[in-house]
């Protein structure tokens, strides 16, 4: 990226409080950054060769959507858990094997996309979070989803493509909730809890290629409760 292309989207940045910086091979953290004025409500630094970034993010408290997306990051900075006015948050495709616990100061969280990354844990630092309406945790390596699932307010969850074999039963507590996506992992029959079917607000339930034929979901308790949101939801929609 060349200097006077640089100064250009800086000087640009400093009026629109937008800069997109994307797609320019960049391996660190522009040196412009660091001493750059607290302007930005959106940051795009997607489709670089990132592989950290320095705590010097954490200045930029005015964000409102960063996106990280396509880079090569194994990990994130707790710095991340200064954008406390953050909404929308990227870092899809990239390499992270863990979430900074930091990240739970971010109640503006509106989206979360985290897809097609190495997590081998559910990320549970964001429960709590009353804004958020959808994550994305499809294409990772997370081999459980625990009992804090309870605590998320989202109205999307996505965990297609992952390696879960275990389903907390505390999923039917989930306020919001009412996709769930958990096609091509591991689960067993035994799972897909009645409570989830007879109980929860859950009415998109998406279970192709985990250790069980559909039949034996249509046989399942409750699979008629279920059923009826599914139906009422699609009387609204057409």
């Amino acid at each position: 990226m060349g200097n006077k292309v640089v100064k250009q989207h800086f000087e640009t940045a400093q009026k629109t409080g937008v800069l997109k910086i994307s797609q320019q091979r960049m391996t660190e953290f522009p040196p412009h950054m660091r001493n750059f004025p607290n302007v930005l409500r959106t940051l795009d630094l997607s489709e670089n060769r990132f592989i950290t970034l320095p705590d010097d993010i954490g200045r930029f408290t005015l964000l409102k959507h960063l996106n990280l997306s396509e880079n090569r990051l194994t990990e994130l900075p707790a710095a991340i858990g200064q954008l406390i006015k953050l909404e929308t948050f990227n870092a899809m495709s990239n390499m992270l094997v863990s979430i900074p616990r930091e990240m739970v100061n971010l109640k503006n969280l509106k989206q979360v996309h985290l897809n097609n990354n190495q997590l081998t844990q559910f990320p549970t630092m964001f429960g709590g979070m009353k804004n958020l309406d959808v994550l994305d945790l499809s294409r990772n390596k997370i081999a459980a989803i625990p009992s804090e699932v309870k605590n998320l307010y989202v109205t999307e969850l996505n965990c297609n493509q992952n390696q879960i074999a275990s389903l907390a039963i505390e999923i039917a507590e989930c306020p919001r909730m009412k996709t769930l996506r958990l096609e091509e992992n591991c689960l067993p029959i035994t799972e897909i809890h009645t409570e989830i079917l007879k109980d929860s607000q859950i009415s998109n339930l998406y279970l192709d290629g985990n250790l069980f034929p559909t039949k034996q979901f249509n046989d399942l308790p409750g699979y008629d409760d279920y059923m009826e949101r599914f139906t009422a939801v699609r009387k609204k929609m057409f």
